[in-house]
């Protein structure tokens, strides 16, 4: 009763809002309600259910706060339910070893458990020869619908709702009946179509590939001759260690967008060098405040503070100490991008 209370709640402040169609607190209900009497052990399953079905039938604010009422309960429901620690709370679940970043990720979205690989896998088999012609063969859509967004597929939990849309089809909307799978072959399926929408919504699963692919002799040549890397670092100064500081796939960002990475705080001490030519001639120069289409203010040596109107003839030249990075980024082949890559690694 709880859940319903939650959500009846959150209806009625989304009707008020009067911001696209209102709500249906009947959908809402039914929906929270048939997954409570599944069980007392689907909160997160639940939790995703409540949040889909906001998101598809009311709008996204309708869905951020039945979201966030969603979340909200969960974590409630686990403070009031506490258990003894287990292996699965330590990021260890059946089948196998779970990254903490994945387990954390999926339980904040609600997107329920963990898909089973095997199962998935099987329903894949079954999945890409039988239906991909129509639903694409990673189910995301073709000539039929994208089913990571259906609300059959999201509701589901173990193959009890697609099941029976396998089985039956539904004729009127050009989709065939399979009769002759088994509910196994069913659960398979479903369990492959929880598994697409687990790598698409999960960002915990991103994972970064192997990008030392390069040749590290010839990016050492291209630092020192080519790239005219060395006529601003060295080897020994500068950059020296660098290949212990950052993991791959950071250093290549570094190198590549060096500003997303400045470590500098915000401030006099970050800010860029200016300087503005007035219509007189004088120049004038420090570090600048601010800039946009109508003025420009910036410090002085001291802690004054200049504003100058700008006009069609005043000159104002903003100092880029990344610009040659910036142009390189046009320059950069993808070999020279992963043997450059390479060789910095090597500077440990």
């Amino acid at each position: 009763m709880e859940v319903s209370f939650v959500v009846r709640k959150q209806i009625t402040s989304v009707e008020k809002l009067g911001d696209g169609p209102r709500c249906g607190e009947k959908d809402f209900t039914r929906t929270a309600c048939s997954e409570e009497r599944s069980g007392s052990n689907k909160n997160s399953t639940r939790s995703r259910c409540v949040a889909v079905r906001a998101v598809n039938r009311c709008g996204l604010r309708a869905g951020m706060l039945l979201f966030s009422a969603a979340v909200s309960f969960s974590f409630a429901s686990k403070a009031q339910h506490a258990a003894p620690a287990s292996a699965s709370s330590k990021g260890e679940i059946p089948g196998g070893q779970e990254d903490i970043r994945a387990m954390r990720t999926r339980e904040f979205l609600g997107l329920g458990r963990k898909p089973d690989a095997k199962a998935a896998g099987d329903g894949a088999k079954l999945f890409g020869p039988t239906c991909g012609f129509c639903h694409g063969a990673d189910a995301r859509g073709g000539v039929g619908p994208d089913l990571l967004r259906s609300a059959v597929v999201l509701d589901d939990d173990q193959g009890e709702l697609v099941s029976p849309v396998i089985h039956n089809g539904r004729p009127a909307n050009g989709m065939p009946a399979f009769p002759t799978f088994t509910d196994e072959q069913n659960r398979d399926i479903a369990e492959f179509l929880h598994l697409q929408v687990e790598l698409a919504a999960n960002r915990g699963t991103y994972k970064v590939l192997n990008i030392v692919t390069g040749d590290s002799r010839a990016g050492a040549i291209y630092f020192n001759g080519e790239g005219k890397c060395n006529m601003c670092h060295a080897v020994t100064g500068d950059m020296a260690h660098i290949g212990s500081k950052f993991e791959p796939a950071d250093l290549q960002q570094t190198f590549l967008y060096p500003a997303a990475r400045e470590s500098s705080p915000p401030g006099r001490q970050a800010a860029p060098n200016v300087t503005v030519t007035l219509l007189n001639g004088k120049k004038m120069t420090g570090r600048l405040q601010h800039l946009d289409d109508f003025g420009v203010s910036f410090f002085d040596g001291g802690d004054n503070v200049h504003s100058v109107a700008l006009e069609p003839d005043i000159k104002v030249e903003v100092e880029d100490k990344l610009v040659v990075h910036r142009q390189m980024l046009d320059r950069y082949t993808d070999t020279q991008m992963h043997d450059l890559t390479a060789y910095l690694v090597t500077l440990k």
